[in-house]
């Protein structure tokens, strides 16, 4: 089946170009082994300020690999060795002197499945600015929790049930109710790994559109196995094979006029 059938409309590049623009993250010579399996190859890349990078590529290529080591997630795998230099703000993340956990406060996670804490919908919120110590009282919990959930497009559904479960709400809210748990803690990147494959169209065009919007604030960076999702809310898309970066580009150039063969294969279907 060609991946490329009813491809929404690729989202507009941004107006300036990529050498006046600022990166948030930059890679070099990014190389990750689990065990004696290397999964990332010399993986080069610079992800901009308050745009979309989507990465895509076939199952086991490494997107997700990459994602888990911009916030270090990769440290709680046993026998992950991680080389190479990944800075955030010019600071590489891999400096012993790096707290890791003020690092996963500035580049929160949302993961494939939605993972909503066995907790009322105000204390998934609530749970991260109190342990980072980010509120004081009462009333700035509140206006946070507020805040996140209208960031996430979630208040107006769940405002007469703050005391209920989070792991009440359905599959698209959970998802919500994770990414407002996210913001919550002021982070400046959001990492998204495969946030809708668990949820319906409905649930995943209200998740995009919430991309889209919070893309002014934040810096996010999407795994997506959807070449239409990809196409929709990126300004640049990245693509792995077999743990290589194949290339990195402006989203509607990867996939109208892509540089390199693979990517003209996997986007056309012809394997993945």
């Amino acid at each position: 089946m060609n991946k490329m059938a009813n491809v929404a409309m690729v989202a507009p590049a941004a107006e300036i170009s990529a050498s006046e623009r600022t990166a948030k993250f930059r890679g070099r010579k990014v190389c990750v082994h689990y065990g004696e399996k290397q999964a990332l190859f010399d993986v080069d890349l610079d992800i901009y300020r308050n745009e979309v990078t989507a990465f895509i590529g076939p199952s086991g290529c490494g997107k997700s690999t990459l994602l888990r080591c911009l916030n270090r997630m990769n440290d709680t795998i046993e026998n992950c060795k991680v080389s190479g230099e990944i800075t955030l703000d010019g600071e590489n993340v891999y400096n012993p002197r790096i707290d890791v956990v003020e690092l996963r406060a500035r580049v929160g996670m949302v993961f494939q499945k939605p993972n909503p804490f066995p907790k009322s919908i105000f204390e998934n919120v609530a749970y991260g600015p109190r342990i980072h110590g980010l509120v004081s009282n009462r009333a700035e919990m509140e206006e946070v929790v507020v805040t996140s959930l209208k960031k996430a497009g979630l208040f107006d559904e769940v405002r007469d049930r703050m005391d209920e479960p989070g792991t009440g709400l359905s599959g698209g809210q959970q998802q919500r109710l994770c990414i407002a748990r996210a913001i919550a803690v002021s982070p400046e990147v959001i990492l998204m790994d495969e946030p809708c494959s668990a949820l319906d169209p409905i649930a995943t065009a209200r998740i995009e559109e919430l991309i889209d919007e919070l893309k002014q604030n934040y810096t996010i960076v999407i795994v997506t196995h959807s070449m239409q999702q990809a196409a929709r809310v990126s300004q640049r898309t990245a693509m792995f094979h077999l743990g290589n970066l194949i290339e990195i580009d402006e989203t509607d150039k990867i996939f109208t006029n892509p540089s390199n063969q693979r990517t003209q294969d996997y986007i056309t279907g012809r394997y993945g």
